[in-house]
């Protein structure tokens, strides 16, 4: 009996030693629903590496452009040679005019002088008063009224001055032409007599102050004076009928030129090789700009920071509208039926068939046309794809509703008194956000491709906002495409893996909540 007595308390020893504790490693795990889920959604691969890319780029985009040096429009320039026309040269086949001091010679009282001229000269009447065309000399008339007061003088011959600064009163203008085109060596204006020599030179006690030529040469900048000795070897080039000429000026300072002909316009361009301080366009990567500059001068890795940050961020506000007024909607249908039901699902059907792209193309030209600025345009861009994007979400969770509201829980809801709002808010709309993440995640990116079309169409994000679509809209010829491949490439590439990672995030997650799915 004692025997017994001690091997039954042993056996109770040994039964209070495997009693578990609830801290116990070996007792059974209970996940939870949201922890499931994760543990599905870390199973798939996939779904991680394009989670790993979305951080990736939200990093790169969001914090990128707080480290970068530059900001998004800041414009960066180069010294480079360029040809720029120095000036132009015409060799006068038409009469010129000239007012006399204090009169007013129209275009229309110059044709009518033109017809009188072609006779030689003669009278004319214009408005009422007679005019007198009087022959100076060849190719040279004065217009004055029949009562003998100067009108002004109509000529082919160009008397400009030597010296920079010095302006020609018309008194010297005439005389000097009516001497020059009557072979005289002399004349007198302004109380000074001038001498005149056979180049068409005119000299005051010796000195050049002016000079005749049929050719009018004329500097293409308002702040260049060009010398008498300039325009003579000018002059002897264009006669010579060269492609360039070399001219040194009082200084020593040689000068190359180029002159090309326009045998449409009759005349001659003269340029010059300058350095030109211009926008740094299309320049290569290099140490200062990783993935070069753009068309305007500007960082293409600052700019692809920055677009990626408009691009994501259109994305998340577009899709939270969308999923805002298709929960709002869809709930009250899905809970209510009836008359409600059928009046929002009509509504559905009316969005369903809305055009989209031809809307937004004009309202993005009516936009372009009221030269609205590029904040304001891209807050009404968000909202109107918001606008339109809301039927699909909100058919989903009207289906869902639909097959939650007869469950037992609902009837519970009812039976407590609880408010429609709440019930369809507090109990029924949780049980849809697994299906809602799912359809928001993978519309991420395809509301992403649908601003980067706008933008590249020039209907979306305005210069000087970046987006990843309207860097791309940059490649607007075969050269730019396949010269300058840093400019579109990365852009492409950045909204390629963007939006796949959403993709496969979406699929992830879809994977993740469908505890059917085989692991």
């Amino acid at each position: 009996m004692a025997e017994e007595k001690n091997l039954s308390n042993g056996q109770g020893e040994n039964a209070q030693k495997e009693t578990y504790s609830l801290n116990d490693d070996r007792r059974v795990k209970v996940l939870s629903p949201g922890a499931m889920v994760a543990k599905r959604f870390f199973r798939n691969r996939l779904a991680i590496v394009g989670l790993t890319v979305l951080i990736v780029m939200f990093v790169f985009s969001f914090l990128g452009g707080v480290v970068s040096p530059y900001s998004q429009d800041q414009i960066f320039y180069t010294e480079e040679i360029q040809m720029k026309s120095f000036a132009n040269v015409t060799e006068n086949t038409e009469y010129r005019y000239m007012a006399a001091d204090g009169q007013k010679f129209s275009g229309v009282l110059q044709g009518q002088s033109v017809l009188a001229i072609q006779k030689g000269g003669g009278t004319f009447n214009y408005k009422d008063v007679d005019y007198v065309v009087t022959k100076e000399g060849e190719e040279f008339f004065s217009v004055a009224t029949a009562d003998g007061e100067m009108i002004g003088i109509a000529y082919m011959d160009v008397v400009s001055a030597s010296n920079e600064g010095d302006k020609l009163s018309y008194a010297f203008t005439y005389n000097a032409l009516k001497a020059y085109t009557n072979g005289m060596s002399s004349f007198e204006a302004d109380g000074s007599g001038y001498e005149l020599a056979e180049d068409g030179s005119v000299l005051l006690q010796g000195d050049e102050v002016a000079y005749i030529s049929r050719y009018v040469i004329l500097p293409s900048a308002n702040d260049v004076f060009l010398s008498r000795s300039f325009k003579e070897e000018l002059q002897e080039a264009l006669e010579q009928d060269v492609e360039e000429f070399a001219f040194t000026n009082t200084d020593g300072e040689t000068n190359e030129y180029t002159v090309d002909y326009d045998a449409y316009t009759k005349s001659w361009t003269v340029s010059q090789e300058t350095y030109t301080h211009v926008f740094d366009r299309y320049g290569f990567p290099s140490k200062e700009h990783w993935l070069g500059t753009d068309g305007n001068g500007m960082d293409m890795l600052t700019r692809l920071m920055y677009g990626g940050r408009v691009s994501l961020m259109i994305g998340f506000i577009v899709v939270f509208i969308e999923a805002l007024l298709g929960i709002v909607l869809g709930g009250i249908s899905g809970y209510f039926g009836g008359w409600v039901d059928n009046l929002i699902m009509r509504i559905v059907d009316v969005f369903y068939c809305i055009p989209s792209y031809p809307i937004l193309i004009i309202l993005g030209a009516a936009m372009d046309g009221m030269r609205m600025d590029s904040q304001t345009r891209m807050v009404y861009m968000m909202l109107l794809l918001g606008f339109l994007g809301w039927p699909s979400i909100a058919r989903m969770v009207r289906g869902q509703i639909l097959s939650l509201r007869e469950q037992e829980f609902m009837t519970a809801t009812e039976a407590c008194g609880i408010s429609a709002t709440r019930r369809i808010f507090r109990h029924l709309v949780p049980n849809v956000i697994p299906q809602l993440i799912v359809i928001c995640t993978m519309g991420l990116g395809s509301t992403i491709i649908t601003e980067a079309t706008l933008s590249f169409l020039g209907l979306g994000v305005k210069f000087p906002f970046a987006s990843w679509g309207n860097i791309i809209s940059d490649v607007n010829n075969t050269y730019v495409l396949t010269n300058y491949w840093f400019i579109w490439i990365p852009a492409g590439i950045c909204l390629l893996v963007t939006v796949l990672a959403f993709n496969l995030v979406g699929d992830g997650l879809r994977d993740a909540f469908d505890p059917r799915m085989k692991r």
